[in-house]
């Protein structure tokens, strides 16, 4: 029987998948189900836990369309690593990235409860992977860098199908020039407080006027080289805009205010 394959955002029906135990006509039709899922969807593969079991198994759809039933997988080795783009039917019309290892052997049980070894390498390597990822609660949302992830969550919500990469990084080069913006301004308001203790004050206010022309100048490069840097993000647009003259006019507007107030204090003339 076809069954519903569970989609984001509904949650898995448990954290982790419990082994199967009883080898019964219900674990039979149960993969049964699995199987006939596959087939209407089109699908390589999937785990009881996608369609909302809680046992520990994984159906594979074979090139030649026979179906590899692996009953409590579990990975004994791995050796080496390979990135692939991936899609999983839990994120429809979604690919990210994911590093995984070229080659694995794993030890299962077969309907009959007969302990099994194999070999996998290449794409089914990749499968099986996938598919083991959902046993524990996962999926490759897990394998992802911290970044990596923040980027594919931000994807979540234009829903379109585009890469990561397309999608508004959390951080960018140049977060750099803002960083080095704030460091001068920092700096500046660290003479200022200075100055309040000096009578000589000639040579902190030089130092004030060279550090305002190298905050403007860090934060004119910030507004152009942010705008190029944008143009690669197929998902960013408005946002992205007045993120940038939000963030200049606020550097701005602070070395506005330290400058008004060091020509009074600090400026000797």
């Amino acid at each position: 029987m076809i069954q519903e394959i569970i989609q984001y955002p509904t949650p898995p029906s448990a954290e982790y998948a419990t082994d199967v135990r009883v080898f019964n006509e219900n674990i039979f039709s149960l993969i049964d189900d699995l199987k006939d899922t596959i087939d209407a969807n089109h699908l390589d593969g999937l785990a009881a836990f996608q369609i909302g079991s809680y046992f520990n198994i994984v159906v594979i759809k074979k090139p030649d369309g026979e179906f590899l039933e692996l009953l409590n997988p579990r990975m004994l080795s791995t050796k080496g690593r390979t990135t692939t783009t991936e899609t999983t039917a839990y994120y429809p019309n979604m690919s990210a990235d994911v590093e995984r290892h070229e080659s694995i052997s794993l030890v299962y049980q077969d309907r009959d409860a007969k302990d099994c070894s194999m070999k996998a390498e290449g794409s089914l390597s990749i499968l099986i992977q996938r598919k083991i990822d959902y046993t524990f609660g996962a999926n490759f949302l897990s394998k992802l860098s911290k970044e990596a992830k923040e980027q594919f969550e931000a994807k979540l919500e234009h829903g379109g199908h585009v890469s990561v990469s397309e999608v508004c990084p959390t951080t960018n080069k140049r977060d750099y020039f803002v960083k080095i913006s704030n460091v001068l301004l920092i700096i500046m308001s660290v003479i200022l407080l200075v100055s309040l203790f000096m009578e000589d004050t000639q040579s902190l206010w030089n130092t004030q006027v060279y550090l305002s022309y190298s905050v403007i100048v860090a934060n004119v490069i910030y507004f152009f080289y942010a705008q190029y840097e944008g143009r690669g993000l197929s998902s960013c647009s408005s946002c992205q805009i007045g993120n940038i003259l939000g963030t200049v006019v606020i550097a701005i507007i602070k070395l506005i205010l330290i400058m008004s107030i060091s020509f009074f204090l600090v400026n000797p003339t």
